[in-house]
């Protein structure tokens, strides 16, 4: 059994819930919903993605508030049909995260069963307060008609901004720190403590990626994940902001994990470094344990999974690039564009950041082929890669900006757009891009999870970093 449990659902989604249970009134009210499963290596995420609100006679109020055997008989058709699990709702007239009464620990020990039985998914129940705030457990089987409850320790909905619900007794609030003080003072303790717990992977800890790592690290954040494949060589050493040339021929993950223990200013920090491709099974679970990605990476097909889980798993990815230009082989400008995308937002693919034809390219070994390459121009994407140690700062300072927007609305905005700077003039444009495209699959795909396709599979840069580094 996973050792975390997590809700996630959609900021539309969010808004539906909230207009149905927390009444004027200040009286309690229910409603069910489905969910589809994201299981990660060590999470376990129900995702709603279908409210079924009572009809009329669907259930009786009278301060406190019960269903009728109809309206669970039409969620269990409704389940069955979808494929999907069960979700179950009520609100309290309290604030912040809510315990549960006798009577709510009776009702739902009731329907677990049944829906167990029915969806062969475990019951997942939702209690909201009057000021919106969520709390969450799954009903696990143990035995003999014996249900227990595991409380989740997040309640999470995106769409403009990221809204993390949690649950203090699993995730306390961040002890103050000295170190960070200066941090505070800039976006509130009430904020730190939104950001502190957040569980934030970076997937590729090149030269942006490990100066994520490092922001992170400074800025107290306490749950980090790191993922990437590669070691550090010769020609990373002026663009990697954790690596010397004593760490030649270490793993990426693991000198930014030394180094996020030597700089950090949390309490206490936990740090899971992943050795491998977010292609590979254990990468890309590890990816479905976080709160938020960061997209560190300059490979097709990594980005078309970061850009799977925004929209199928709910995890928002904030993703970068850098293109550097020449003129006549001499410098002419740098531009950096960075986004955050998710429902509700324009997806990668769409935005121009990858495209599917280079998958192809990729999966079939040929941007590692030295003959496929040289057949290519010299100013071909595939030839260009050009980068400096001033331009991945940049890019990594920007990709930040856009993760306490997200999680904070500092300033009052939650959404900074596509953004692209260029160094030729100096100025940041913000991009006209509101959503994807007609023809694109990314929208259908939200809440899907693991009820739709993985993208997982063999990675054949990452086995050849392997046999190099066991020849190392």
């Amino acid at each position: 059994m996973h050792n975390e449990f997590s809700v996630t659902f959609t900021q539309s989604i969010r808004q539906i819930l909230s207009n149905h249970l927390i009444r004027e009134d200040r009286e309690e009210d229910l409603c069910f919903a489905l969910w589809n499963p994201s299981v990660g290596l060590q999470r376990f995420t129900a995702m709603l993605n279908d409210v079924v609100l009572p009809e009329p006679g669907d259930r009786q109020r009278h301060g406190n508030v019960s269903f009728n055997p109809q309206y669970f008989e039409r969620v269990c058709g409704l389940a069955l049909e979808k494929g999907a699990g069960i979700a179950f709702m009520h609100s309290h007239p309290g604030s912040g995260w809510q315990d549960m009464s006798a009577d709510d620990i009776a009702a739902e020990q009731r329907l677990a069963g049944a829906v167990l039985g029915l969806t062969d998914l475990p019951l997942v129940g939702l209690t909201v307060g009057n000021d919106d705030v969520w709390s969450a457990r799954f009903w696990h089987s143990t035995g003999d008609r014996e249900y227990k409850r595991s409380w989740c320790r997040t309640v999470r909905s995106i769409g403009e901004e990221l809204k993390v619900d949690y649950a203090d007794a699993i995730a306390p609030m961040p002890l103050y720190g000295e170190m960070f003080k200066r941090t505070i003072a800039v976006w509130g303790a009430r904020n730190h403590a939104k950001l502190a717990r957040l569980r934030v992977g970076v997937v590729g800890l090149g030269s942006v990626g490990s100066f994520i790592a490092e922001t992170l690290a400074r800025s107290g954040f306490e749950n980090i994940v790191l993922i990437d494949f590669d070691e550090i060589q010769q020609h990373n050493l002026d663009r990697l902001v954790v690596g010397t040339s004593d760490d030649i021929g270490k793993l990426k993950v693991e000198v930014a994990r030394e180094r996020i223990i030597k700089v950090c200013t949390a309490n206490e920090v936990n740090i899971r470094a992943v050795p491998t491709s977010i292609v590979e099974e254990r990468g890309y679970l590890a990816a479905l344990d976080c709160d938020v990605l960061f997209s560190c990476v300059d490979r097709p097909r990594a980005r078309q999974i970061l850009n799977h889980f925004a929209y199928a798993h709910l995890i928002p990815v904030i993703d970068g690039g850098i293109a550097v230009r020449f003129k006549n082989d001499h410098f002419s400008g740098v531009d950096w564009q960075l986004q955050t995308v998710g429902p509700g937002r324009p997806c990668l693919e769409c935005l121009g950041c990858f495209l599917v034809g280079d998958v192809s390219t990729e999966i079939a070994g040929k941007l590692d082929d030295p003959t496929y390459l040289s057949g290519l121009s010299a100013d071909h994407r595939f030839n260009r890669n050009e980068n400096i140690f001033a331009f991945s700062e940049n890019l990594a300072s920007l990709e930040f900006f856009h993760l306490l927007a997200l999680v904070t609305g500092l300033g009052g905005i939650s959404d900074l757009g596509v953004q692209r700077f260029r160094y030729i003039p100096g100025m940041i444009d913000s991009m006209d891009v509101e959503s994807c495209k007609v023809e694109c699959d990314a929208q259908n795909l939200i809440a899907s999870g693991d009820r739709h396709f993985s993208l997982m599979g063999q990675d054949l840069t990452a086995d050849a970093a392997r046999i190099r580094q066991d020849l190392h």
